[in-house]
């Protein structure tokens, strides 16, 4: 029963041996790393030490002066002539084509003094003469000066015409039966379901028609059931010349008839 036993010893001995190849190992990476890293420093210290280094002083700006703006020195307006800018007129006359300013009294003789211009300030004097430089009073107004104190002769402006004003939508008329009115007027269908059921009679559309003379809408307003359709859809394919009322076109109402006669 003991005669195959294994002794234990052997795997310390494999232990320790594995454990010192694990230091050993450790220690030689540590030496090595630690030699490259004082490698690593001495070289730095040697390439600082063989570069050029340059000291440059650096100097500031010199402030340039700021200068204020100076105002620009307009040119003065010279003193006009009153005299040789205006017209003179010994009485203010409004001009005879100015039918919005009637004159004071009418008259058969022709005045003798000029009627005052328009756009040109005019003063009242002791002669009638007119300005070598018009000086402009503005459109529609012409002054006058009496003793120094001045007067207007106002003239209304004329007021701007009205603007067009936009033709209402006229209301659609009425043209009865419209089967005789018609440019085409294609005949309906007869359904299939109307043969079998022997439908027959008049049916009666209500179409209104636009001022190209195209049907804008239809409906029927009375026949057979299973005839309605068929009508409806040939109603819709007509054309009509249009209808004009003083010269403007306008929309028709009227009613379309078409006739199935039993098949």
């Amino acid at each position: 029963m003991f005669d195959n036993l294994i002794e234990s010893g052997s795997h310390k001995q494999d232990i320790g041996r594995k454990g010192s190849f694990l230091l050993a190992t450790v220690a030689i990476y540590a030496v090595l790393g630690t030699g490259f890293i004082v490698a690593s420093i001495i070289y730095m210290d040697n390439s600082l030490d063989a570069q050029d280094l340059e000291l440059t002083t650096l100097v500031a700006p010199v402030p340039v002066p700021v200068q204020e703006n100076q105002p620009e020195k307009q040119p003065e307006a010279k003193p006009q002539d009153q005299k040789q800018n205006v017209d003179v007129r010994r009485e203010l006359i409004a001009d005879v084509t100015e039918t919005r300013l009637p004159p004071k009294e009418v008259s058969a003789k022709a005045s003798d003094i000029p009627p005052v211009r328009r756009g040109v300030t005019t003063v009242l004097g002791n002669d009638s003469s007119n300005a070598a430089a018009p000086m402009a009073a503005g459109p529609g107004s012409g002054t006058g000066l009496v003793g120094g104190t001045p007067t207007k002769v106002n003239i209304a402006e004329e007021p701007p015409p009205p603007p067009p004003q936009p033709t209402p939508p006229r209301a659609p008329i009425s043209g009865g039966v419209l089967n005789g009115k018609a440019l085409s007027l294609p005949k309906p269908a007869y359904p299939a379901i109307a043969k079998q059921a022997h439908a027959s009679g008049t049916v009666v559309v209500q179409v209104t028609i636009s001022e190209s003379g195209s049907v804008l809408s239809a409906t029927a307003v009375s026949g057979h059931p299973l005839l309605r359709a068929a009508a409806v859809a040939a109603a819709r394919s007509a054309r009509f010349s249009p209808t004009k009322l003083s010269g403007q076109p306008v929309k028709v109402t009227g009613i379309i008839q078409y006739n199935f006669v039993a098949q």
